[in-house]
């Protein structure tokens, strides 16, 4: 009698949603469908589309993929319709490839605490505290890690006293500033704003993603990224070579949804970032600070400011950054010595090993 092969470990990607982010999420989704080890996981796509229908996807990816016409999007035409992730049958493992609202945020993670399903990435505190810039920033500030001034503006606040809002941001802040919704990503919504006259406006233009809306204060500096990724077996977060995204536009424009996604873009990336050793060395440690600050598991990609003196100044950290095969999070680890197929498995072995419940 011989011996019946071992079951592949069976990983649901759950990706679409109903963020403003939903293509980009589908994108990602069909990164990591292409380079799946297929020799060890057997792979479940489940596409939520922008009305929360859930569906059991079809096709391997490709019709997902940037670079057409349009942004990918996710229908109940993707696929079977499901009720709940139960109608997919047993799941070892979910990679939530979800960014924003309605995924990023928490909300996701807490339905699989409670299923006591294993899943790649950040818990539900730390998923909430790393999409809402404004809690992101109190836990970076209260660990005693730099961040830019800001002015938070809450929708009661400028729906009743607008007044008041501009009046602390002339005080609080010194012009440019950059306006953008407290809990969305991509650069959607974020406006670079020089004076009073574009300030009104602006958040306008953020409360249409999130009625809650920060105001930053403008940083003269170089935007640098950096990937971390969980330790295995209890060891410490490991962080990648830094990495930048140089926008060969006129320095005034900013790298927005536009510059990382439109086809006619002309950012490129860079990585390892060209940065003197001590300072790249700031760099990864502070990002691994900001890690273990918010208590993030898994991966997380946290970009920071670096002025002309050295200075490293935290911007945000993102619990589930984008992941294609193309992205920041993915080409640094690539600089690194991680090639994307390899960092797929291996935060799918990390959430494996990792429990649900409380830890």
């Amino acid at each position: 009698m011989t011996d019946s092969p071992a079951r592949k470990t069976r990983v649901a990607l759950i990706f679409g949603g109903r963020s403003g982010e939903h293509s980009i999420s589908a994108a990602t989704a069909a990164g990591v469908m292409k380079a799946i080890d297929r020799e060890a996981y057997d792979v479940l796509p489940i596409g939520i589309s922008r009305e929360g229908e859930w569906v059991l996807a079809s096709g391997d990816g490709s019709q997902w993929q940037l670079g057409g016409a349009s942004l990918p999007e996710i229908t109940t035409e993707s696929g079977t319709a499901i009720e709940s992730l139960a109608e997919a049958g047993p799941v070892d493992v979910v990679f939530p490839l979800l960014h924003g609202p309605y995924g990023e945020d928490g909300t996701i993670q807490g339905l699989l605490e409670l299923a006591g399903v294993p899943y790649v990435g950040a818990g539900v505190l730390a998923s909430a505290v790393g999409m809402d810039k404004q809690y992101m920033k109190l836990v970076f500030a209260g660990h005693g890690l730099p961040v830019a001034p800001y002015v938070v503006v809450k929708p009661r606040e400028w729906e009743q006293r607008p007044s008041r809002v501009i009046d602390r941001v002339q005080a609080e802040l010194v012009f440019p500033v950059f306006v953008k919704p407290a809990r969305a990503g991509s650069s959607l919504g974020v406006t670079r704003v020089d004076d009073l006259t574009g300030l009104a406006d602006a958040i306008e233009e953020a409360r249409y993603h999130d009625p809650k809306v920060l105001v930053e204060q403008g940083v003269d500096g170089r935007e640098i990224e950096c990937a971390v990724l969980g330790g295995r077996g209890g060891a410490a977060p490991r962080a990648s070579v830094p990495g930048e995204i140089v926008v060969d536009h006129d320095a005034d424009v900013f790298y927005d949804f536009d510059a990382k996604y439109a086809a006619s873009s002309t950012a490129r990336t860079e990585a390892p970032a060209d940065l003197p050793d001590d300072v790249a060395e700031r760099v990864r440690e502070l990002a691994v600070e900001a890690f273990e600050a918010i208590g993030a598991e898994g991966l997380s990609r946290v970009d920071v400011f670096v002025t002309s003196a050295g200075d490293v100044i935290l911007n945000e950290i993102n619990t589930m950054p984008g992941f294609t095969p193309i992205s920041m999070y993915s080409k640094m680890w690539e600089a690194t010595g991680v090639p994307y197929t390899e960092l797929v498995s291996e935060l799918i072995e990390l959430a494996r090993e990792r429990p649900t419940g409380l830890r």
